[in-house]
């Protein structure tokens, strides 16, 4: 067969000017003879259903939005995706303007151990007994972890990725916009191809701009869209709630995000945490009281927006956080939810 009009090239570059179809067709034309992809490629998060919901995972080229109340394990949530897409083949670049990394070691190790070895695993506490007494007798990690159930396993394994998990410890007031797209891009001239991860978007700073929330918040977000198509990358952030949602009885939705109306706009994909027990209708609670109790141990996240596929859809979670993670294998919600939550007198 031969070739179309090598006219559009096929380098598949993004061009920012215009394209006919004609230069789209000659261009996927080219590429697909030379056995490249012309889609997206995918970051698998590792979680189920959700994946499935997402068509396999995150896209470059596309801003993910993680929102939800204080607590919920929004960064525990992204933090496992980063963990499952490295440990899958893929690298990561994780921007953490709220922890420092030897709290993400501690969480990722917590992680890693329990993925390895199951229930029981080492906990987030010990382990962090354990990096804070010093010992007479020295030691190194493996020897010192030697003890924590599953602890000593967990490093072991995390040595098969742990080159392509890049962890960035971010200021909030130097860490701007052009300082992740050049550290994103020294990742990409090394040959990696990144998910970059976000935490939490609100502390980006607009180094000498705007300090009016609205304005800074729609920059930030416009920024992090921008580098997700200009990369072809996957970009999460995660994203803070307005003090306004954080009351008692309010479900979150992808409204209440802190900032800007631009954060719904802008983003492709938006999660939105609730916990199970304050969203789920009355007669859930009102008929079956260990259920009602059981509930708080679950996370609802609701896909509220999905260029891709489709929306308004919510699985849940167990939260094992003592562990650093939700277990990966959810699954679709089967109650009612409400809006709000129902208290039992």
């Amino acid at each position: 067969m031969e070739r179309m009009s090598q006219q559009g090239g096929r380098s598949g570059a993004r061009h920012r000017g215009i394209t006919s179809l004609a230069e789209l067709l000659a261009s996927a034309d080219g590429r697909m003879q030379d056995g490249a992809r012309i889609g997206a490629s995918i970051w698998p998060t590792g979680l189920e259903p959700l994946d499935g919901h997402l068509g396999g995972g995150l896209r470059g080229g596309e801003l993910t939005l993680i929102g939800g109340p204080q607590g919920l394990g929004k960064t525990t949530m992204a933090l496992q995706m980063v963990r499952n897409t490295v440990a899958a083949g893929r690298s990561a670049i994780v921007f953490s303007f709220e922890h420092e990394g030897r709290i993400l070691l501690e969480r990722l190790i917590a992680l890693e151990a329990a993925t390895v070895a199951g229930r029981g695993s080492v906990t987030i506490r010990q382990l962090r007994d354990v990096f804070e007494e010093g010992s007479p007798h020295g030691g190194g990690l493996i020897e010192r972890l030697a003890q924590l159930p599953g602890a000593a396993e967990g490093v072991a394994a995390q040595g098969k990725y742990a080159a392509r998990l890049h962890l960035h410890e971010s200021s909030g007031s130097t860490t701007d916009m052009d300082e992740i797209r050049e550290i994103v891009a020294q990742l990409k001239e090394a040959g990696e191809e990144p998910l970059v991860l976000v935490d939490y978007l609100q502390k980006v700073p607009i180094l000498g701009g705007r300090h009016v929330e609205e304005e800074r918040v729609t920059e930030v977000v416009e920024g992090l869209k921008e580098l997700a198509l200009d990369a072809d990358l996957p970009v999460v952030a995660i994203v803070a709630a307005d003090k306004a949602a954080l009351v008692a009885g309010h479900r979150m939705r992808l409204h209440d995000l802190r900032g800007s109306s631009a954060l719904a706009y802008e983003a492709d994909i938006a999660l939105i945490l609730n916990g199970k027990y304050d969203v789920v209708a009355r007669h859930h609670l009102m008929f079956d009281v260990a259920n009602a109790e059981r509930f708080k141990n679950w996370v609802v996240v609701t896909v509220e927006k999905n260029r891709s596929g489709l929306a308004d859809i919510s699985m849940e979670f167990e939260k094992r956080f003592h562990e650093g993670r939700f277990d990966p294998k959810g699954r679709m919600v089967q109650e009612q939810l409400t809006e709000g939550r129902v208290f039992l007198e």
